[in-house]
C-alpha cells in the first residue's frame, strides 16, 4: 500500500530514503511507497519534508539602540526574503528564519549605532543599503535571498518626542519664511528686470528720435545747398547771357558807330519825358553830321 502527497507550486519537497536526501522535488502529485521489514528484505524508509518558497517578511520588534549621539531609540525593522535554495535552507542551518532573524537584527543595530538620530530620521535608505551590504551574501549562504529590509517603527523618548515634535516645527516655520523670501526676492527681480527693460526701450526710442531728428535737419541743409546751388547757376547764368548780349552790343557799336549815337538819341528821348529833367546839350556848330548819322535821319 502507498501513501500519496501532493505538492503545491508554492513549495518544494526534499525527498528523502533512510535520511539521505535524494532529490529535490517541484509541484505535483507524488506515492510515497510503503515501508516492508522482512527477514531477507527491507525497503528504505522514504520521506518528503516541504520547504515553502514563497516571499515572506520577517519583522524584528522592539530592537532599544543607543545611536551614535547617545540617543535611545526603539526601532522595528521588517525584513522581506524568500527561500531560493531549500537544501541550503535545510543543511545549513537549523533554522534559517530564526538564522535570518538574529542576522539582521545585528546588522540593524551595527547600522543605527553609527548613525546620528538626524540621519536615521532623513535617511532611512541607508538603513536598508547597510543590511543588504552585511546579510545578504551571508544569507544566501544558508538559501535564503533578502528583498529589502526598512525601517517600520521608529518610537522615541516622552521628553524627545516633545523636543522632537518642537524642532519639526520650527523647520517648517523657517521653510515656509525661506520660501516667502524667495518669493519676495523673485518678485523683486521681476520687477527691476521689467524697469531695465522699460528704461532700455525708452532710451532705444530716444536715440531712434534723435538720429530721425539728425536725418531731418541734414535733409534740410541738403535742400538748402541745393536751392542755393541752383539759384547761384540761374544767376550765373544770367550774367554769362547778359556779358554775352553786351559783347555782341559792343561789337554791333564797334562795327556801326552811328548806332551809338541813336542809343543817346533814344536816352535823351526817355529822359525828356520827365518834365523835371534838365538835359544839356553841346553841338559844334561847326560839325557835320556823319554819313552814318545822315543816313540814318534820312
Amino acid at each position: 500500500m502507498k501513501t500519496t502527497l501532493l505538492i503545491k507550486d508554492t513549495h518544494r519537497g526534499l525527498r528523502y530514503a533512510d535520511g539521505i536526501m535524494q532529490e529535490v522535488l517541484g509541484p505535483g502529485f507524488y506515492e510515497i511507497p510503503r515501508r516492508w521489514n522482512l527477514p531477507f528484505y527491507r525497503s528504505p524508509l522514504v520521506e518528503i519534508v516541504l520547504v515553502d518558497v514563497r516571499e515572506r517578511d520577517l519583522t524584528i520588534k522592539g530592537q532599544e539602540i543607543l545611536t551614535a549621539d547617545k540617543v535611545a531609540i526603539r526601532v522595528s525593522i521588517i525584513v522581506q526574503f524568500k527561500v531560493t535554495d531549500p537544501v541550503a535552507a535545510l543543511h545549513q542551518v537549523s533554522n534559517h528564519d530564526e538564522r535570518l532573524y538574529s542576522d539582521v537584527q545585528l546588522a540593524a543595530r551595527r547600522s543605527l549605532a553609527s548613525m546620528t538620530l538626524e540621519q536615521i530620521l532623513t535617511n532611512r535608505n541607508r538603513l536598508s543599503e547597510d543590511i543588504l551590504a552585511e546579510v545578504k551574501g551571508t544569507a544566501a549562504g544558508y538559501g535564503i535571498a533578502i528583498q529589502r529590509a526598512d525601517v517600520k517603527d521608529l518610537v522615541f523618548p516622552g521628553n524627545l518626542q516633545e523636543v522632537m515634535n518642537k524642532v519639526l516645527a520650527a523647520e517648517r516655520l523657517s521653510q515656509a519664511q525661506l520660501v516667502e523670501s524667495r518669493t519676495q526676492a523673485e518678485q523683486q527681480k521681476i520687477a527691476a528686470e521689467a524697469k531695465a527693460q522699460i528704461k532700455l526701450i525708452e532710451a532705444a526710442a530716444s536715440v531712434e528720435s534723435d538720429a530721425k531728428a539728425s536725418v531731418s535737419l541734414a535733409d534740410a541743409h541738403l535742400r538748402e545747398a541745393r536751392a542755393e546751388a541752383e539759384a547761384l547757376r540761374i544767376r550765373t547764368e544770367a550774367e554769362v547771357q547778359a556779358l554775352r548780349e553786351q559783347a555782341q552790343a559792343a561789337e554791333a557799336y564797334a562795327k556801326h558807330p552811328a548806332l551809338v549815337r541813336l542809343r543817346e538819341l533814344q536816352t535823351l528821348s526817355e529822359v525828356g519825358k520827365n518834365a523835371n529833367a534838365r538835359i544839356f546839350i553841346g553841338f559844334d556848330k561847326h560839325a557835320e553830321l556823319s554819313t552814318d548819322t545822315k543816313a540814318l535821319m534820312a
